[in-house]
């Protein structure tokens, strides 16, 4: 899965970093799917993901993953 997500991100770098700005980032959505044999697929790739904390699970996970990337 990392290395599809690269590969996501550099197949559209140039189109979401045209000025090359130092000290920025941005947080993507990747949505996966994983097939019977456990081969994931990437079906879409999001700059603006959804934060919302809907369960339990995301509640936890979501302020963890901000927090790191700060």
């Amino acid at each position: 899965m990392k290395t599809i997500a690269m590969k996501g991100v550099q197949s559209v770098f140039k189109k979401l970093c045209p000025k090359r700005r130092e000290n920025q980032f941005e947080i993507f959505g990747l949505d996966f799917m994983i097939d019977e044999d456990l081969k994931p697929y990437l079906i879409e790739m999001n700059t603006n993901p959804c934060l919302e904390l809907s369960c339990s699970f995301l509640a936890r996970i979501i302020p963890m993953m901000i927090e790191s990337t700060i």
